[in-house]
Order: C-alpha cells, then structure tokens, then sequence
C-alpha cells in the first residue's frame, strides 16, 4: 500500500502540517526537525503529492523545454541529447520536464505551447534557434528563460552556448600542421550565431598561420543545415574548380553530405580529401571513414541550462549569466597527413 503523509508524520513524531511545510521548505521548520521528515520520507518510499504541494508552494514544479519542429526532425541525435541532460538533472530536483516543440518559421498568428498559455511551467529551456517573434510573445509571460545553442546579443536571457570559434580553430589549426593549406569551410544558416562563429574560428586560424583567406574555398547556403545541404555544398564547391585538400563542415550533418557527393564523384576519402565536421553525432563512427568532428558535450549543456533554471527559479538569481561549454576535437580516418609542420 502507497504510503501517505499521515505516516511520514507518524514515523517523524510530528504533525501532518509539519510534514507539508518541510516539504516545502518553510522557514518555521527546524533543521532538526526537517531531518527527521526527510528520513521518514527516505525510509517509508514517500513521494508527495504534486497538486498538495503546489498550492503551497504556488510553482506548478514544471519546466517546459522548447525547440523548433525542423531542428528536432532535422538534428534529433543533437538536441535529444542536450534534453537528456535536462530530464537527468531535474530527477535530482522536484521539477518535471515537459517537451513541446514550435513553427521553425514562428509566424504572429502561430499559437505558442499550451504549457505557457495554460501557465503549467515555472520556466522555460530554449534549444536552438527561435524567432524573435516567438521570443516577444513569450517574454509578455514573464517566466524565466534560459537558451541553449543560441542567443540573441540584444536580449537579456541567461544561455548556456558552445565554443564554436574554439572548436573550428582547433581543426583548422589540426589540418594545417597535417600539411593542408587549400582548406574549405561549409556552411548553411549563416545568419545563426554558433555558424558565424564556427566560421571566424575558420578564419582566424588560417590567419594566425599566414594562410591567405580565399571567398572561393566557402559555400554558404541559405538554407537549413543537413545531408542534403551538404551534398549541395560540396556539389557547388566541386563545380568550382578550386583546388582543396581538406574541407570544415559547420556541423556533422553537412559533412556526411558532403562525404557523400565526393564518394559519388569518386574522390577518396582521405586520400584525396580530408574531412572534419562539428558536433560528434554517433552516426559518425557508423561513415566510411569514421568522420572526424568536434565534439560537444550535450548531456552537459542540458545539465547546465537547468542548473541554471534551478538558480533563477529557487535561489532568486537572474544575472543573465552566459556559459561557455568546451569542445574536444577528435580525429579519426576522414583526415589524413600530407605533411607534418617542422
């Protein structure tokens, strides 16, 4: 039979009101006391009933996490990642996640997720790019946000983001010292934040090893990041006819694309061209060659934005703080030595 609050009190030697205000953490409670219930919790398997606890506490214990339709069709192995890192933390909080996604071309007229038009969350995790519209509709709620992937310079939102001018400088700087010289940068969604920087990461790396910057060796599509954007991108630098050694795909999406064409057009890789994409998606070990990446620490991200949440929520902190999350690159046979850097 599923315990009640009835015996927590009885086995803690207190009331049931004392059992409900240390539950919700009330100030009148003793430290002494409020050890007590929570043994008695902890032994009996106790777990309170969401609604009682709410109306004390007046938090519906909900976060919501949000992202566009077309990034979680398009990039699920990513974000599904970052929203097992969110449902990992909240199991160590009393919150619940609850997952909608929105238009990934957010129009005035769009409806936003029930979870805010019903007010069933304390707060709100963004994944990946959203409009600004969207953005404006929400903030008329007052919940706190926190984005993850992504960020408008000109709002005040706390982020949690990838060092993605770290991560492309590190394999350009990787493949220069292999003896690549002609390296060409992939791209799509140029307008994204994280893509502009992968992109002056590129740059400044060829700039620090007095490479000299060439518009020919760069594909940037108006278009939404995938295989087949990166088939076409790759297809459009073939057509070209610049020389190339190496390519950076802005993530791993556009470099199995990319991986793809050059197959169908019977250059070897790496023989004939190094590949390096971004984000370490485990469909990566699965290509032939194994493609080398940057790898992002997802589960970590999503831990980090509800860290976040939690500090906003419960601790009444809301600096707008930023974090940068490291990445690791990790080479594997897409790239190969022409020459070593003496």
């Amino acid at each position: 039979m599923r315990p009640t609050i009835k015996d927590v009190a009885r086995l803690a030697n207190v009331s049931t009101a004392t059992v409900s205000l240390s539950i919700n953490g009330h100030a009148r409670i003793t430290k002494e006391t409020k050890i007590k219930v929570e043994k008695a919790i902890k032994d009996l398997g106790y777990f309170p009933s969401r609604s009682a606890r709410d109306l004390v506490s007046r938090k519906t214990g909900n976060i919501g996490f949000i992202l566009t339709d077309g990034h979680f069709l398009k990039t699920e192995p990513f974000y599904t990642q970052i929203f097992l890192g969110t449902e990992f933390e909240a199991r160590k909080h009393p919150y619940y996640i609850l997952l909608a996604t929105i238009p990934t071309n957010f129009k005035e007229e769009d409806e936003l997720p029930r979870f805010i038009l019903e007010n069933s969350v304390d707060g709100i995790l963004i994944a990946g790019r959203v409009s600004k519209i969207f953005l404006k509709k929400i903030m008329t709620y007052g919940l706190p946000t926190v984005m993850i992937d992504f960020h408008y310079s000109e709002k005040n939102h706390s982020a949690v983001l990838i060092d993605n001018m770290g991560g492309v400088s590190k394999a350009t700087n990787a493949l220069i010292s292999r003896g690549h010289n002609n390296i060409a940068f992939l791209c799509a969604e140029h307008e994204h934040p994280s893509i502009q920087e992968r992109y002056h990461g590129y740059k400044i790396a060829l700039e620090k090893n007095s490479i000299p910057f060439s518009e020919q060796l760069i594909v940037s599509l108006d278009t939404i990041i995938s295989t087949e954007s990166g088939y076409d991108a790759a297809k459009e630098l073939n057509k070209r006819g610049v020389d190339f050694s190496a390519v950076i795909a802005c993530n791993d999406a556009m470099a199995i694309g990319a991986m793809q064409f050059f197959k169908e057009t019977g250059k070897q890789i790496p023989e004939e061209i190094s590949i390096i994409g971004f984000d370490d998606i485990e469909i990566d070990l699965y290509q032939d060659p194994p493609l080398s990446t940057i790898s992002v620490p997802k589960i970590d991200m999503g831990q980090d934005a509800f860290q976040l949440m939690i500090e906003i929520l419960e601790k009444r902190i809301n600096n707008h703080k930023k974090i940068i999350v490291p990445v690791e690159l990790i080479l594997r046979d897409s790239v190969k030595t022409i020459s070593k850097l003496s």
